[in-house]
């Protein structure tokens, strides 16, 4: 190679995953050559160009660390070769582990506060991202259900709009598992600036939506469960605002109890009824029993039943 593309491979060799992270541009600079040099070099080790090589370096480094992306993605409580029963055993375990320390960490006291709160304020706001705004939708639908003026947003811009209107006599609350979706800190922050309550769920109190909110609600998640989108968490998180959402009905019996009942009255139409057990009709008869005497008509007409008469005037069809 020409001295150009011997730095460029002196560098590849000392950093092989550098152009998953640099541009061709940024290699170039770093190798102290030029673009034109790093594309004849691709070219020299039988790639098209530096985007051919980019993948072929991200198709040796996925070969590489199969386990560990496999550990990231799925889950450290499982391996590729675990039989379908030791699978859902894991899954039964690390889906209880977390239900039990979410509700061992409660604090009751915190709980019926933030529920007085919400259910006498003017409005409420609820922020999530991604996984956590299925989160954030379902508890905004059920808490509308019950006289609550609440909206979800899960929409950045558009959370910051609602954000900005609120005041003293709201209520925000962000949910993220990590704690650190930016655009659900951005909301909640928008909120607390306006004088909202605001309030976070996560899993990590030392998280930046956990520090930046008035309180924090904790989800707990077991540690070989890593990725944020495991379905534990959500487990947990709906438990979380399971509670939440019951000790708010609470506060104001009579107003929960008639909203749920127009609501339900509203959607009634929309319900398919019960489907009713079929008639069995009468039971068999056993052989030689009953089956041997005939109880059906006979299949003449019995000279008893009158026959019908007709009008010779009237023209039948």
């Amino acid at each position: 190679m020409s001295a150009a593309m011997a730095k460029i491979a002196a560098l590849l060799l000392e950093n092989p995953t550098a152009p998953l992270n640099l541009s061709i541009t940024e290699l170039a600079q770093q190798a102290g050559t030029s673009a034109a040099t790093v594309t004849r070099f691709c070219r020299a080790i039988g790639y098209a160009g530096y985007v051919p090589l980019r993948v072929g370096v991200a198709a040796d480094v996925g070969r590489g660390d199969a386990n560990e992306s496999w550990h990231t993605d799925i889950g450290r409580a499982f391996e590729p070769d675990d039989s379908a029963a030791q699978v859902v055993q894991a899954l039964f375990n690390t889906h209880s582990r977390s239900l039990q320390a979410t509700a061992a960490s409660v604090d009751l006291e915190q709980f019926s506060r933030i529920a007085a709160r919400i259910a006498t304020c003017d409005h409420l706001d609820i922020y999530g991202i991604g996984g956590s705004a299925g989160m954030a939708t379902e508890m905004a639908m059920r808490l509308y259900r019950i006289g609550i003026n609440v909206h979800a947003w899960s929409e950045v811009h558009l959370g910051l709009t609602s954000a900005a209107i609120q005041d003293d006599r709201s209520v925000a609350i962000g949910i993220s598992n990590t704690g650190r979706t930016q655009e659900t800190v951005q909301m909640l922050s928008q909120a607390r600036s306006t004088g909202a309550l605001t309030i976070a769920m996560t899993n990590r109190a030392d998280s930046p939506l956990a520090l930046l909110a008035d309180e924090h609600l904790l989800t707990a998640t077991p540690d070989e469960y890593l990725q944020p989108d495991e379905l534990s968490a959500k487990h947990a998180q709906l438990f979380v605002l399971d509670l939440l959402y019951v000790l708010i009905a609470q506060q104001n019996f009579p107003r929960t109890t008639t909203k749920l009942a127009a609501s339900a009255m509203a959607v009634l139409p929309h319900r398919r009824p019960l489907r009713k057990q079929a008639d069995p009709g009468p039971p068999t008869p056993a052989v030689g029993d009953a089956a041997d005497t005939p109880t059906s008509a006979p299949t003449s007409r019995s000279s008893s039943t009158p026959r019908p008469t007709f009008r010779k005037d009237v023209p039948h069809g």
